[in-house]
């Protein structure tokens, strides 16, 4: 190696540099929020130089872009996960992967924000939006088998997926912001009371 030839150190520090800067930038979202967001804040997390996130995501809107995308990937398994300790009966179904989603959001309040409220992720990017049409087709699914029909040929049935969707995510804000108290408490109830609660109001969309 010539005297003069340096190696930055910060390029070899991670092994998969950009799996530690999403892991840096999920932090640094939590932390400060969407609003106060910055490439610089992830580098100083992450202990990497300031150009390293642009090098790899160009821009901060790549960055979010990224950090949404794989979002959607682990809600969808927090979904999964739900379902698959539940029983098989649809509606059962249904009802664990409306609580999956509450799940993820109560875990990632910031990041559930950013997937779905803001507008800082590009929303054309074909890897965000296959994530994004999955975990929407998942609840047709979810209500489809209910039905045992396909919703996208049933404009009534679609509805029953629209106020599934508009039950939970609600739940999911009111329950982020405290704001379930005064209805429901599920601060004094124990994990089986609020979910069996919670489950009631989800399948009451599809009128169970």
């Amino acid at each position: 190696m010539a005297k003069n030839q340096t190696i930055d150190k910060n390029a070899y520090h991670h092994g998969d540099l950009r799996a530690e800067l999403l892991r840096a930038a999920e932090t640094v979202l939590s932390e400060n929020g969407i609003e106060a967001f910055s490439l610089r804040a992830v580098a100083k997390r992450a202990g990497v130089s300031h150009g390293a996130p642009a090098h790899h995501f160009n821009d901060v809107k790549g960055l979010l872009t990224a950090l949404a995308t794989i979002g959607y990937e682990r809600f969808i398994e927090t979904q999964n996960a739900r379902q698959r300790n539940a029983d098989t009966d649809p509606r059962a179904q249904l009802a664990a992967s409306g609580l999956g989603y509450i799940d993820f959001a109560l875990e990632n309040p910031a990041l559930f924000q950013l997937m779905f409220s803001s507008q800082k992720p590009d929303k054309s990017d074909s890897s965000l939006a296959a994530v994004a049409d999955a975990a929407f087709e998942k609840l047709v699914d979810d209500v489809g088998n209910v039905h045992q029909s396909n919703p996208h040929e049933n404009p009534a049935m679609m509805q029953d997926v629209m106020a599934a969707w508009a039950i939970v995510h609600g739940m999911a804000d009111l329950m982020i912001a405290g704001r379930t108290g005064r209805a429901l408490p599920f601060g004094n109830m124990d994990d089986s009371q609020r979910d069996a609660t919670l489950s009631d109001l989800i399948l009451r969309s599809i009128g169970e």
